[in-house]
């Protein structure tokens, strides 16, 4: 598995756990590596390749810098299968199958989500700037949402310059009533950075993690956007399995589509076992 991954995201602790698990199932040896910057991912999955693996998992967060590694595999043999990122590129790319949600719809449902609870002005923060997953979960807000919305990039990596950012910007502009954030630990940064900035605007999130379910329970964040990281991961690895063992393709060459559902005050408490286990 070749991820693009951010060191210190937790969403990708939830994938492994996962793929760890349907790996396990199947006797099969994971290895995980993971770089997120397009070239160096590509890079990684080049190594996978001269190490003659049986088959590789991979989102495609960066769909042109992989584009050639992903040819590469399929020369030599080994089946490729793709997630999380890339819906609207694994086809284009020729991998066997891609496990995750529609971005573009999940965040229309999250601009709709806005509209019923009376937002105005909205504030959808990207932590990885030309990442294809957040660029349409943000362009997909803006599509739905009936009042204005603007972009704040910031650098993921760096949690002290992602909260003095939407910080900043809170204090610049208070006609801004809604937080979107495209992950759990952006939710939480952009929690303290609400309260550092006095503001009293609200925010939502896509993903979870152990941490937001607490944050969902209290009120600090209103919701949560979940595309199942864990069940990303188990079944891209399953499907790799599968297709060695039995020839087996998934989704009849449609995505197989893991979320949108949104997590609540009203249904936390169905999930928060399983986020303290870390895999949700």
């Amino acid at each position: 598995m070749i991820t693009h991954a951010t060191p210190g995201d937790t969403f990708w602790d939830i994938v492994q756990k996962g793929a760890q698990a349907a790996a396990a199932k199947d006797n099969m040896e994971f290895v995980y590596s993971n770089d997120p910057d397009g070239p160096k991912q590509a890079t990684l999955m080049q190594n996978a390749i001269d190490q003659k693996v049986d088959g590789i998992v991979v989102d495609l967060a960066h769909p042109d810098a992989m584009a050639g590694a992903v040819a590469k595999a399929k020369a030599a043999g080994i089946p490729v299968v793709a997630f999380n990122s890339g819906l609207d590129d694994w086809q284009r790319l020729g991998v066997l199958a891609f496990f995750g949600q529609d971005e573009s719809l999940a965040g229309q449902a999250f601009g709709n989500r806005l509209n019923d609870v009376g937002a105005k002005h909205a504030l959808c923060v990207i932590q990885e700037q030309g990442q294809v997953a957040l660029e349409a979960r943000c362009a997909g807000l803006k599509q739905a949402f009936k009042g204005q919305s603007e972009l704040l990039y910031v650098n993921g990596a760096d949690p002290s310059a992602v909260q003095s950012t939407i910080q900043a910007k809170l204090q610049q502009d208070p006609s801004l009533d809604f937080v979107a954030t495209l992950g759990a630990p952006i939710a939480q940064l952009a929690v303290q950075s609400v309260a550092g900035a006095g503001s009293s605007a609200k925010v939502a999130t896509f993903d979870t993690n152990k941490a937001l379910v607490q944050l969902v329970k209290d009120g600090s964040v209103q919701w949560s956007v979940d595309q199942q990281p864990y069940l990303e991961g188990y079944l891209a690895v399953d499907a790799l399995w599968l297709y060695k063992v039995n020839g087996n393709v998934s989704g009849g060459g449609k995505p197989v589509l893991t979320g949108p559902s949104f997590i609540t005050k009203d249904n936390i408490d169905a999930v928060a076992e399983f986020a303290s286990n870390g895999t949700r």
